[in-house]
């Protein structure tokens, strides 16, 4: 007789994340739908979507829920749920922002999950760096390799589990700094404009833009949306834009339209649970 399967317990904030993956491919569905692609029980799925629908990620339905688009212009995702989502779509657009970062440059990477990963591709093509970030799990990161010297630039950590910087003194540190590259991500993406939840994320960001001799946004093709609450720059103000292949035709060829170069990497399927 084979032994019996042992489920294998997921995070709650990645088990959140799968969630919102299958209802956006799908759009609604029940909780034992939900159940049956993730592997959690009814009631765990249950309080799942009580969470996401308090935080204003979906709608639920009579014995499901529905995907909605968030409303709020200053609507953020959980930190610890926004590292799980479009995992793939990340790891690729990172690899591919690493290739673009030459030896013994100065590099300011911002503090987002797209970012992350192009932190990681880098660190595995053994350069010699300056880096300069906000983020303190970055920097924790960046500080394990052994070439690269770390620099934060102060601030006050953002509360809601985000582990990063902003605000003073930070700010005015990146007017002292002449970076070769800035690697950066946007909560959105719309027609001209790149857009932020909050207000202080998105004055830091114009500061770290100012503050390079060209800029990289990393974002997944879900970030093509409605715009955010602050506008941070415009596309004449940044030198490439690093998707993936989810982009829709229109989507590109209005940033073509703008004169922006954009870079579109194929994603490989993840791997089965």
């Amino acid at each position: 007789m084979d032994a019996p399967t042992k489920r294998v317990e997921i995070i709650p904030a990645k088990r959140r994340a799968l969630i919102l993956e299958h209802l956006r491919v799908n759009g609604a569905a029940s909780i034992q739908e939900l159940a049956d692609a993730i592997g959690g029980s009814q009631s765990t799925i249950r309080r799942d979507l009580e969470h996401l629908m308090e935080g204003g990620y979906l709608e639920r339905t009579h014995g499901g829920a529905l995907l909605v688009p968030p409303l709020q212009a200053s609507f953020e995702r959980e930190s610890l749920i926004n590292a799980h989502l479009q995992r793939a779509q990340k790891a690729a657009i990172g690899a591919e922002a690493a290739l673009r970062i030459a030896n013994r440059e100065s590099v300011i990477f911002e503090a987002s999950s797209t970012v992350m990963e192009a932190v990681r591709a880098t660190a595995l093509r053994e350069l010699s760096l300056t880096v300069v970030t906000n983020s303190l799990e970055i920097a924790q990161v960046s500080s394990d390799v052994p070439s690269w010297r770390v620099i934060m630039p102060g601030g006050t950590i953002r509360p809601g589990g985000w582990r990063s910087l902003w605000g003073e003194p930070g700010e005015s540190f990146f007017d002292t700094v002449h970076a070769d590259v800035c690697v950066i991500g946007a909560y959105a993406v719309t027609g001209n404009i790149l857009t932020d939840a909050t207000l202080e994320v998105a004055s830091l960001k114009r500061r770290m833009i100012k503050a390079s001799r060209r800029t990289i946004v990393v974002v997944d093709s879900s970030k093509f949306s409605a715009p955010s609450f602050s506008t941070f720059c415009e596309l004449s103000a940044i030198d490439e834009l690093i998707t993936d292949d989810g982009i829709k035709p229109e989507q590109l060829e209005a940033l073509q339209s703008y004169g922006a170069k954009v870079t579109v990497v194929p994603v490989k399927a993840e791997a089965p649970r």
